[in-house]
């Protein structure tokens, strides 16, 4: 039996084709009107469109969340990625698809210990994440600069930069990209070194050092150290009213809990590894409040401990729900949420959790990770002193993430080689900060008016 041969296509012939797609998609959003942005194309209220997700997330924590996000315009960007997602949805896109995150701003980036053990920088924050056009997730990005910046009260100047680098790190990234091969790009890394290229020597030693002294901290050694306690013989987890919370069950009910998640999650993750968790027993569980965007959903943190008596591993099960984006985009091909984040994480990341699985548990999907284990999640203050360079580094790893998941070849011929991408991408941006500080100040009027009901305390 014969089969006809495959003809062979010239890496010169595929970027050129690839450089035709990306400027056809110009032809359907013009570069320059990536510019524009007029809340008068709202169809509801932002405030409106944050209460609509209260119907998925657990009413108790829903005047904490609304007590986060009024603290700041900062916060507020965290909490409204729905706002967000629909107003970028109000105008023509480029229709050159990648896995979004969904959530790309700034802080949504940071360090990750691969199974190998080393630190990599990549984005770390999957929750809203689904296959959609590109520039999304940097208009995202370079907006949560200028919020940053303002909220850190850095130089004007400096928002300016970090806006520019972040730009200009997604487009060198993807023009290097764009003549890889694809084993190359899927084997891609960014090492934690990366965001500190191009600062002094002594500035750029002295935050590696305090970045390798807090991944040490954020292990599950460190962890037990920081939220494990012993209580009539047995270790539990320190409770704690605005992080972890017991809710009022037995240790029997907890136990029962905790059993019903296992089953289903096991059922999601491969083989070997089951060998790997059933070796875990659990040992105590809470449930825990976690980040801004994210109050009100469901999280489960799981205490356990290995045969050996010698290894203590901290589990999360965090509520999943459907992408903000859903709505204009269409519904996840995936039945389950979880499922969508973990399947978007590994499209994304270079290396991934190994304990990455999901499930349905009384009709909520939750995704299933490590705790802590050496991620580094930095803070605005701790990234002020060289925001620049960070931002750059973050828009390399945004290109990474995409091109592993669309045609690197077809978004750097859509972007080009002039400043039309950039001009139309830093001013949608500028505009976008000034629309996140007005409603920011929307909720708060809000929570005044007593339309919104707040927590006294946010954290």
């Amino acid at each position: 039996m014969s089969s006809e041969p495959v003809p062979r296509v010239r890496a010169s012939e595929k970027v050129a084709a690839g450089t035709r797609d990306g400027r056809r998609a110009r032809q359907q959003a013009p570069r320059r009107a990536a510019a524009r942005w007029d809340p008068s194309v709202r169809q509801m209220r932002a405030i409106d469109r944050l209460r609509a997700q209260e119907a998925v997330r657990d009413p108790e924590l829903l005047p904490l969340r609304y007590a986060r996000m009024a603290f700041s315009p900062w916060t507020y960007l965290r909490g409204a990625a729905a706002v967000m997602a629909a107003d970028l949805a109000s105008a023509p896109h480029s229709g050159l698809t990648v896995q979004m995150c969904g959530d790309a701003h700034i802080l949504n980036f940071g360090f990750w210990a691969s199974p190998e053990r080393q630190l990599l920088f990549d984005a770390r924050d999957f929750d809203e994440t689904l296959p959609g056009p590109f520039e999304w997730d940097l208009k995202r990005l370079v907006t949560s600069v200028y919020v940053l910046s303002d909220s850190e009260q850095l130089p004007v100047g400096c928002g300016e930069d970090a806006a520019s680098a972040a730009i200009d790190g997604y487009r060198k990234a993807m023009r290097r990209y764009a003549r890889m091969g694809e084993l190359d790009i899927w084997y891609d890394q960014i090492t934690s070194d990366v965001p500190l290229e191009g600062l002094t020597s002594e500035f750029a030693e002295a935050t590696a050092r305090a970045i390798e002294k807090q991944s040490r901290k954020r292990t599950h050694h460190g962890a037990v150290r920081q939220l494990v306690t012993e209580e009539n013989g047995r270790r539990r987890i320190i409770l704690d009213p605005m992080k972890r919370r017991d809710e009022g069950m037995s240790h029997e009910q907890r136990v029962r809990a905790y059993e019903q998640v296992y089953d289903t999650y096991l059922a999601s993750i491969p083989p070997h590894l089951r060998r790997l968790v059933d070796r875990f027993r659990r040992v105590d569980s809470v449930r825990q409040i976690v980040g801004v965007g994210s109050v009100g959903m469901r999280v489960w943190l799981h205490l356990l401990e290995g045969d050996s008596s010698r290894q203590s591993v901290f589990s999360q099960a965090k509520q999943a729900t459907a992408s903000v984006y859903e709505e204009f985009l269409g519904p996840s091909e995936l039945p389950n949420h979880g499922e969508r984040i973990i399947v978007g994480q590994r499209l994304m990341q270079t290396a991934s959790d190994i304990f990455l699985g999901h499930m349905r548990v009384d009709n909520h999907d939750y995704y299933v990770r490590q705790f802590r284990d050496m991620k580094v999640i930095p803070s605005g203050k701790q990234i002020s002193g060289f925001l620049p360079q960070f931002a750059a580094a973050c828009g390399h790893a945004l290109a990474k993430s995409h091109a592993r998941s669309g045609d690197p070849e077809a978004i750097a011929g859509y972007i080009g080689k002039g400043a039309a991408f950039a001009d139309g991408i830093l001013r949608y941006a500028r505009a976008y900060a000034e629309q996140t500080c007005a409603d920011h100040a929307d909720l708060r009027t809000a929570i005044a008016n007593k339309e919104v009901k707040a927590a006294e305390r946010g954290w």
